[in-house]
């Protein structure tokens, strides 16, 4: 018989020291001998965050799921096409979707980093099609892309500008307005949510962010009728 999940009651207390230490170390054997640590303080936590979220989201009839198995981003980098070839990621990074997969486009993610923590929600990194799927609807429908812009703004969100273009796309060309032209410049149409580091480390962390979700709600149900134009694939 499998044990209960823990409950999750923050973050430890050593995990945002426990990434500043690794930065500076990136050491496969200080790592190891450190290993209790980060699963302690970190990775322990985040399972135990992203239960206790799946369940609130489910309580709250919000269409976000997650497990700590599939949700949760390895410490350890792709190092074999990069560059940098740090071992460790210094930061921790999870996300839920509609299906559960990682894969599936419409997404919560939670970052926790010694820099900043932040929840984020919406589409990050579309392929082609469905960017070009998105930017459509945007043109198509206008007033209820403006009406969606409306409710994040009403709850104190914006979409993230660093994934936007310098130069309007091709789909831009003809239009005028300067918020529709914006939006049709983004590559990721994502929201953001700072975190308090005092907040990842109490239970609160898992109702600051399902309230979090529910503010985003527009931005990902527009997306997701968006998405849900794209004819499907011949075989």
């Amino acid at each position: 018989m499998s044990k209960p999940a823990p409950s999750f009651t923050g973050f430890g207390d050593k995990a945002l020291r426990f990434f500043r230490a690794l930065d500076f170390h990136q050491d496969r054997t200080w790592f190891q001998e450190n290993r209790d640590l980060y699963e302690a303080h970190v990775l322990g936590p985040l399972g135990a965050f992203i239960t206790a979220l799946n369940e609130a989201c489910s309580a709250e009839g919000l269409p976000m799921r997650g497990s700590p198995k599939g949700s949760i981003f390895r410490i350890h980098r792709d190092v074999r096409f990069a560059k940098d070839k740090r071992p460790f990621k210094t930061h921790a990074g999870a996300v839920m979707t509609r299906s559960g997969s990682k894969s599936d486009p419409g997404l919560f993610y939670i970052h926790i980093a010694p820099e900043g923590c932040f929840a984020a929600a919406g589409f990050y990194d579309l392929e082609p099609k469905q960017l070009a799927a998105f930017r459509q609807a945007i043109i198509a429908g206008p007033e209820r892309f403006r009406g969606m812009s409306a409710s994040l703004s009403g709850a104190g969100l914006s979409f993230d500008q660093q994934w936007s273009l310098k130069r309007p796309p091709r789909e831009a060309a003809g239009i005028v307005d300067a918020d529709l032209v914006a939006a049709l410049k983004l590559k990721s149409i994502v929201v953001r949510h700072p975190l308090a580091e005092a907040a990842i480390h109490g239970p609160g962390l898992v109702g600051e962010c399902t309230s979090f979700i529910a503010s985003a709600l527009p931005l990902l149900d527009f997306g997701w009728v968006a998405l849900a134009a794209i004819p499907p694939e011949r075989g």
